[in-house]
């Protein structure tokens, strides 16, 4: 019996070991923080990417160009239709520009255009400049376990800090539990309302890692429009110095 009474004390004590390994492996933060920098790159990137904004009567495709380097850097060049071509818009810290060529006018974009749609579709200006952070201005909560597009997904809710400078009050995201892949994301305002819900699809290798290429994106009081981001090509990690973004390089940068 003593050995049996042994045995079991062992057996419930590794037993215990085991969960706490897990609730220490399974942390809501590090699981958003895993799939930010997967998605968006651990110190910097370069993208090429395709937008359509569609609406019940009409659609129209934006692509441009884009270079981050950590959170406080980011310059995004719109390279598509021939009209807006030229056009950029820069992030140093947190400070916001728009240069617009065809009028040779420099804009400081004040915190209350983050919220604004960034070129008439449904992204927002801090979408493209990635003026909030989803790991530092957040806190994370691990509610449960959802399949999405047949990948075992985390269930994490993201409730805003008091005092973070953000859009969204609250987040859910969905990320899949063997690869890190943000599936879907619900985001909502700070009254608790959902305003746009996005999903994740066509799942490619790209710079050596497993990415979704493609993001679709309805807002919910008119699930008739949409926007579609499509990656045409990313590369993480780049040679890329805090100097490339400046006012300057706005007005030259292809």
């Amino acid at each position: 019996m003593k050995i049996i009474l042994v045995i079991a004390i062992f057996l419930f004590l590794q037993g215990m070991g085991i969960n706490n390994l897990c609730a220490q492996t399974i942390n809501a933060t590090e699981i958003v923080r895993k799939a930010d920098e997967k998605y968006n790159g651990e110190k910097s990137s370069y993208s090429e990417l395709s937008m359509t904004i569609i609406r019940p009567t009409w659609q129209r495709s934006i692509d441009f160009k884009s270079w981050t380097l950590g959170r406080d850097f980011a310059l995004t060049l719109i390279t598509s239709p021939p009209k807006e071509a030229g056009q950029t818009f820069l992030k140093r810290g947190s400070e916001m520009w728009s240069w617009n060529p065809s009028i040779s006018r420099l804009i400081k974009l004040p915190p209350s255009m983050m919220s604004q749609g960034w070129m008439g579709s449904d992204y927002t200006n801090d979408d493209i400049l990635k003026e909030s952070s989803v790991v530092n201005d957040y806190k994370h909560e691990l509610v449960g376990e959802e399949i999405v597009g047949g990948r075992l997904c985390h269930k994490i809710k993201m409730t805003a800090k008091e005092n973070a400078a953000i859009v969204w009050g609250k987040q859910f995201r969905w990320i899949d539990k063997k690869d890190f892949l943000i599936l879907k994301v619900e985001l909502y305002d700070e009254d608790g309302y959902l305003v746009r819900t996005e999903t994740a699809s066509d799942i490619k290798i790209m710079d050596n890692r497993l990415i979704p290429s493609k993001i679709e994106m309805v807002p919910a009081e008119e699930p008739e429009n949409k926007t579609i981001l499509l990656i045409r090509e990313v590369k993480y990690n780049i040679a890329v110095e805090e100097q490339f973004f400046s006012q300057q390089n706005m007005k030259r940068v292809h």
